[in-house]
């Protein structure tokens, strides 16, 4: 692979990766600006607050701003809006919004409550009780406010912006103790259309600038691979089998390197970071030249089929098989590695599928998979500092935890365990495969077991793979203490075990 394809790949996929987050960013606000609640409010919902004492005060909020080039000011956020209604729709309130100094002389002396947490679904509101003995003042009588608004039924306070440190008070206009108000807030905010157009401009342009080099760049590492010398050749697959190839023979792992393999393999996962938003981006791209060709462009299908095999090794070699312990080679060709990937490439596809087997066809297997290498996990309240969560494994999860603890104590992986994990990771690549548009089969609901594909086995006129068994050949020998109960030269015949 040439330096500067390896340039204009990284530089391409950041590129793409910022734009992308640009255009989310620009959405998120766009839908902010042009689909505002109310009348193009934020609003909350309306809830009721209440205290024995005199007031209730909100924490200090702070709209102070240095000196910035941009010049951009408190005044230039936007508006706050207050509605507030009292417990008895007879009983006259106030609400106003002061400078937190002089609100904090008003009430000195005077038992307020001071709001300091408020939680939603379900509605919970926290104070600090202040204590004091003076009685409380008229607060309409005052001329500090910012901005108030006193009366009986519902008042609506509405402020712009303004640098400072604020208070928010609420209280019965006459100053009365115990205050049982029904309170919602809500804001403006005119700059979110202008910041979301600039983000929208500046993610576009990112897009068109990194994609292109994104492309070129991955087209320049899939093409010119060495030979497939580990691939049967097409005539070598049975009818009767999918035509992707997954590969994951055992090699001997040890009892405890699987304990630090999550940080020896760190460097892959760092590349495989970058692949992972590469892989995406040229999977759209090519996307479209199927829909528009029929076809889909071979040096973008070797650099996918090659990123799809760069994490299956990886996985092979840390935590979706703990088959091997040699370290993964960082390359998107095919080696002499234990675990090896390969797909046929297809010489035409179907215009109409691609616009739909990437997710509306291959929604069963979505479901079968969630369980096979899903898990996750449930929250049991809305509030996230009082959720409790439960944390599911997937069964492949299990499976190879259950392979490590076995390796740890008796230094042996059991076969049928090993056929099972490496079946389960084989349905998921198929799938892959499937929703990457690389083929238009659709994928077996299947587990097909062993460290090999049915195919490989198969007899076919012409040359036969050199690591697929053969008359009087065998297929990788293990000892037995390393393989379950196979024993050395000898293997599971095709089709035993699946």
């Amino acid at each position: 692979m040439k330096a500067g394809k390896i340039v204009m790949f990284v530089v391409g996929v950041l590129l793409s990766m910022l734009g992308l987050a640009l255009l989310a960013a620009a959405g998120v606000l766009g839908w902010g600006y042009f689909v505002q609640r109310d009348d193009g409010w934020f609003t909350g919902p309306t809830e009721r607050y209440r205290t024995d004492s005199s007031a209730l005060v909100s924490e200090r909020i702070d709209l102070v701003f240095d000196d910035t080039p941009t010049g951009f000011g408190a005044e230039d956020f936007g508006r706050l809006r207050l509605r507030a209604a009292s417990e008895d729709p007879g009983r006259p309130v106030f609400v106003g919004i002061g400078p937190q100094r002089e609100v904090d002389a008003f009430l000195s002396g005077v038992a307020h409550a001071e709001l300091t947490d408020v939680r939603f679904e379900p509605f919970r509101a926290e104070y600090r009780e202040i204590p004091g003995d003076d009685p409380a003042r008229v607060p309409g009588d005052e001329d500090f406010w910012a901005a108030s608004a006193a009366g009986p039924g519902t008042q609506e306070l509405r402020w712009d912006f303004q640098e400072g440190v604020w208070s928010i008070v609420v209280m019965n206009a006459d100053a009365t103790p115990g205050v049982a108000v029904d309170l919602q807030a809500g804001a403006q905010f005119p700059f979110l259309g202008p910041l979301a157009l600039w983000l929208l401009v500046g993610g576009l342009v990112l897009l068109v600038i990194g994609v292109p080099l994104l492309v070129l760049g991955a087209v320049g590492l899939g093409r010119h691979g060495p030979p497939s010398a580990h691939a049967p050749p097409p005539s070598a697959v049975a009818p009767g089998t999918y035509p992707v190839m997954l590969r994951g023979d055992p090699d001997a792992p040890s009892r405890g390197l699987w304990l630090v393999k999550w940080l020896l393999a760190i460097p892959h996962y760092i590349v495989l970071f970058f692949l992972a938003i590469a892989h995406f981006v040229t999977t759209i791209v090519a996307g479209f030249a199927i829909l528009f060709t029929g076809r889909y462009p071979r040096a973008l299908f070797d650099f996918n089929v090659g990123v799809m095999r760069w994490w299956w090794r990886v996985g092979f070699y840390t935590y979706a098989a703990l088959g091997t312990d040699r370290y993964p080679p960082f390359t998107l060709h095919r080696t002499d590695y234990p675990a090896d990937f390969d797909v046929p490439y297809p010489e035409r596809l179907s215009r109409g599928l691609v616009l739909v087997k990437w997710w509306l066809l291959a929604i069963p297997h979505y479901l079968v998979l969630g369980v096979l290498v899903g898990g996750g996990a449930t929250a049991t309240s809305d509030n996230w500092d009082d959720a409790v969560w439960i944390y599911s494994w997937s069964l492949l999860g299990i499976l190879v935890l259950v392979a490590a603890i076995a390796l740890l104590f008796t230094a042996r992986y059991p076969s049928g365990l090993f056929d099972l994990v490496v079946g389960i990771n084989r349905w998921r690549f198929r799938v892959w495969a499937y929703a990457a548009l690389l083929r238009d089969e659709y994928p077996p609901f299947r587990l097909d077991q062993g460290p090999r594909e049915l195919h490989e086995y198969a007899p076919a006129a012409g040359p036969r793979d050199d690591l697929s068994p053969g008359p009087g050949r065998t297929q990788i020998p293990l000892s037995k203490e390393q393989y379950g109960d196979a024993t050395s030269g000898e293997q599971a015949r095709p089709g035993e075990g699946r």
